[in-house]
């Protein structure tokens, strides 16, 4: 869906190079998280045996994209758009943004795991972590930390390059 998004609105309203860089790298793990589900993707099991991991962390890595990627997205947007005049509210109204993001992605979840019963555990792909929820949300939040905090100046070269700001 991202890629479809980003390719039709190319011409009305063309994004950074950067941020068209992370769709590509988000959509590529959750395509491969999709095709093994996450709790089976190979390269989480050599990560696992390389670190003496006691679960395949594939799915954490799409929670810190989940975080990392829309924080770019919003950042973008709000800049663009001035829905914020000054960057003083950016990084804290980005972060609630994205933080939300997984809070609603994490109801939607768990709501589907109760409605299919006993296939509620392939589908959260909890493996056995009761605190897997809580460690999705705050992998988002470090995602998005992280973006802002090391993208931002990057970010804004290239918004300026393209004459946004």
């Amino acid at each position: 869906m991202g890629i479809i998004a980003a390719v039709t609105t190319h011409r009305s309203f063309p994004l950074t190079k950067l941020l068209y860089v992370l769709i590509f790298l988000h959509c590529t793990i959750l395509c491969v998280g999709g095709k093994f589900t996450y709790a089976e993707v190979p390269i989480g099991f050599w990560v696992q045996d390389l670190l003496g991991q006691a679960r395949n962390n594939y799915d954490r890595l799409g929670h810190l994209f989940q975080g990392f990627v829309p924080a770019i997205i919003a950042r973008e947007i709000l800049i663009r758009k001035k829905v914020i005049n000054g960057k003083g509210w950016l990084f804290f109204l980005v972060t609630c943004i994205c933080v939300s993001l997984s809070v609603i992605y994490e109801l939607i979840e768990g709501g589907t795991a109760l409605l299919t019963g006993d296939g509620a555990e392939a589908f959260l792909g909890t493996q056995g972590d009761v605190w897997d929820t809580q460690w999705d949300m705050f992998l988002a939040l470090i995602g998005a930390l992280l973006a802002l905090t090391f993208f931002s100046h990057f970010h804004d070269a290239q918004l300026k390059k393209m004459k946004i700001i």
